[in-house]
């Protein structure tokens, strides 16, 4: 009889029996049950957008740790603020941006930006700043003007007489004199001229270049009497190469330049602001030194009025030397004068060696007694006794005895003996 399929898989099922079957019992399969569906899962709510609109009270985490953070206060610039300008290539409005961030707190100061990215002196067809600098300052009035060029120029330059290559004779006087008509300018609008210089590159072979360049500037402003920032030392190592990390304006170490080695990072872009804003400051004089009290000064109503300390004047004649009294001790006569002044009577063995040269004698019969013929060592029984007014020193033998007691050993006859001791 065949039985159904279906009774068949209702059944257990068993499988081939074994010695372990034997002696565990039979194997059964185990059916697991099939798993359990899917639960739906609830259609989203929009909860982010709540999240978004959530009142100040309750804020989300991230949000609580951006609240964390202190915003630089914002200070209204005066409308008597006085403009420093700052014109370039690409590094230069990093640089607008550093002097931006140090001159955030002067209400006295405002720091304009007005660069070209791919600007320089070299494609001046391209931008002319020779040309369009006059009606910029026209239009600025800075009180100073900054400038940062030459990241762009590492290039062919035209001349009068043709294209000259990058830092031969000729394209180095092009170069000069286009820098020159730029200072020039400067010096016509009465505006000071502040010229930094260029940083170095993560590329050695554009360093080497930027750094003749920059040379050019330090060169022309020497002779237009302008300020020449180097900030060469800032964004290199010890050994002159190229860092992309390096100490921030606190000392701290952080990130300058980007991942390509050209540009700035923020900390990079403060730092390049560091090193102008010192003769900027300068400059301006009486503009930021509210800003700089701020910082420094102390409370009056609690320490009381601090004197000041005060610049010495230039000392231009002294007091001269009295020829009467040298030494400044009272004195009333001039060395060798011809006062002589009595000698020691008794004068120590050092006095005889360090004035005379003359070591001490050694005392007879000790190991640096090197005088010839040798004298006899004194002994105690050498030591005179005083027997009477008129006694004298007993005679010493050469064996070092006495008269009187080589007398007594010559009389002891042979076969005897007797020991003498000294005394």
């Amino acid at each position: 009889m065949v039985m159904p399929v279906s009774s068949l898989s209702a059944q257990e099922r068993y499988e081939r029996r074994s010695v372990i079957d034997l002696i565990f019992g039979p194997r059964r399969s185990q059916e697991f049950p099939p798993p359990p569906p899917p639960r739906a899962q609830p259609a989203p709510q929009q909860q982010q957008p709540a999240r978004r609109r959530a009142s100040p009270q309750a804020p989300s985490g991230g949000q609580a740790r951006q609240a964390a953070t202190p915003a630089a206060p914002i200070v209204e610039k005066a409308e008597d603020a006085r403009t420093v300008l700052v014109i370039g290539d690409f590094m230069a409005s990093g640089l607008a941006e550093g002097l931006q961030e140090a001159f955030a707190t002067s209400a006295n100061v405002v720091v304009v930006s007005n660069t070209n990215g791919s600007s320089g002196l070299v494609r001046d067809d391209f931008y002319s700043w020779p040309a369009n600098l006059p009606t910029i300052l026209e239009d600025t009035e800075p009180a100073a003007l900054v400038v940062m060029l030459g990241s762009n120029d590492r290039q062919q330059l035209r001349t009068a007489n043709g294209a000259a290559d990058l830092l031969t004779d000729a394209w180095k006087r092009e170069y000069a004199a286009r820098v020159d008509a730029l200072a020039a300018i400067a010096e016509t609008a009465e505006v000071p001229l502040i010229w930094v210089g260029a940083p170095a590159f993560q590329s050695p072979r554009m360093s080497a270049d930027i750094l003749a360049i920059n040379q050019i500037y330090r060169d022309q402003m020497e002779a237009a009497e302008a300020d020449f920032v180097d900030i060469w030392d800032g964004f290199v190592d010890e050994g002159g190469a190229f860092i992309t990390t390096g100490s921030d304006i606190q000392g701290q170490q952080v990130r300058l330049r980007g991942s390509d080695g050209i540009n700035m990072t923020a900390a990079g872009k403060r730092k390049l602001a560091f090193y102008a804003e010192r003769p900027l400051r300068r400059l301006l004089e009486g503009t930021v030194s509210a800003t700089v009290e701020d910082i420094i000064r102390a409370d009056d109503a609690l320490i009381g009025e601090v004197e000041r300390p005060r610049i010495p004047e230039l000392v231009t004649r002294t007091a001269p030397i009295s020829i009467t009294d040298p030494a400044l001790d009272g004195a009333t006569t001039l060395l060798g004068n011809g006062e002589t002044y009595a000698e020691p009577e008794l004068r120590s063995p050092r006095d005889r060696l360090v004035e005379e040269g003359l070591a001490a004698a050694p005392p007879a019969g000790r190991a640096d007694d090197f005088r010839w013929p040798r004298r006899a060592a004194t002994t105690p029984s050498a030591t005179p006794s005083v027997r009477g007014a008129d006694a004298r020193p007993t005679p010493v033998d050469a064996a070092g005895r006495s008269d009187e007691r080589a007398a007594a050993a010559s009389d002891i006859g042979p076969g005897r003996s007797e020991t003498i001791t000294a005394n």
